[in-house]
């Protein structure tokens, strides 16, 4: 009896620490029942591998030239869709988490989040016509068959100009506000409930499908210096929090696994085009260099 009594002491005493460290706004959701969020990180995986890793898929079976090019094809509303249903996850993913998070802060993720993705949006429309017309995208643009001859000289500024806003702004504007978030949500599931230490069998299902989105992730959108550092700073918070005794929870342990990559390859012609620290190429430019054409060719 005395024994039962000083175990609740001693939970109450963890509890109230909880709160004073993570700013908890309800004891009882966040302390006594940090469940795993099934239902949200199956709908983000579902949604990832559908509407973002799918949409290379869709246009292989529903191909761009069965759209007028002056039309959206069935990708770019898979990507509109993505742009659309990301966002609402995102905040009801905030909305579970058991530490009060500064809703400005979350807030201005989300709307640049939803502007950097629209931009993406547009220019990677734009470049898969391309494609239809012989655009190589292991090629800058200036040296592109089809791009460095065109007059006026200006155009092609132009071209460089739609690439900067694809590759660099909209990718920097969608992916920096995505990692922020995840990190935002990550600091706050840690917990001192034994059973809630480890990751439930569904979370272990869901995770190679969730892990392979993110490598690419990292490799379509080139980010691989971006995922580093949120990556060590999951790791330096997990550090940090074990030494006031708590330890990530069923959700931050599968957000922690599924961030990860898992290949690097070396092609001299996609080095360089592909000058970072570390190099990953991307997808489609590994594509048109070793695919495309060679099936053409056959």
């Amino acid at each position: 009896m005395h024994a039962s009594m000083r175990k609740r002491q001693n939970y109450a005493m963890q509890s109230s620490t909880f709160l004073s460290r993570h700013g908890s706004r309800d004891m009882e959701s966040s302390l006594l029942m940090p469940k795993f969020h099934l239902d949200l990180w199956v709908s983000f995986t579902i949604q990832n591998w559908l509407l973002d890793f799918g949409r290379p898929i869709v246009m292989i079976i529903l191909p761009l030239e069965w759209f007028p090019l002056n039309r959206p094809s069935a990708g770019d509303y898979f990507h509109m869709a993505y742009n659309i249903i990301t966002p609402f996850l995102l905040l009801k993913l905030i909305e579970r988490s058991p530490k009060t998070l500064p809703h400005s802060a979350v807030y201005l993720c989300i709307i640049t989040f939803v502007m950097g993705a629209s931009i993406h949006l547009v220019g990677d429309s734009i470049n898969h016509r391309l494609l239809l017309s012989g655009y190589q995208l292991h090629l800058s643009v200036r040296e592109n068959p089809i791009i460095k001859n065109l007059q006026p000289a200006s155009l092609i500024d132009s071209f460089e100009l739609l690439y900067y806003y694809d590759e660099k702004l909209g990718h920097s504007m969608w992916y920096v506000p995505f990692f922020l978030i995840l990190f935002l949500y990550f600091t706050g599931c840690f917990t001192h409930i034994k059973e809630e230490k480890r990751m439930p069998l569904a979370a272990w299902f869901l995770l190679a499908p969730s892990a392979i989105y993110y490598w690419y992730l990292i490799t379509e959108g080139q980010i691989f210096i971006l995922f580093i550092f949120t990556f060590f700073a999951m790791t330096a918070t997990v550090m940090h929090q074990k030494r006031k005794g708590f330890v990530p929870d069923s959700n931050g342990l599968f957000l922690l696994y599924s961030v990860w990559v898992a290949c690097l390859w070396s092609d001299q012609v996609l080095r360089k085009k592909y000058r970072g620290v570390i190099y990953i190429p991307e997808p489609w430019a590994f594509y048109t260099l070793h695919i495309r054409d060679k099936g053409a060719s056959a």
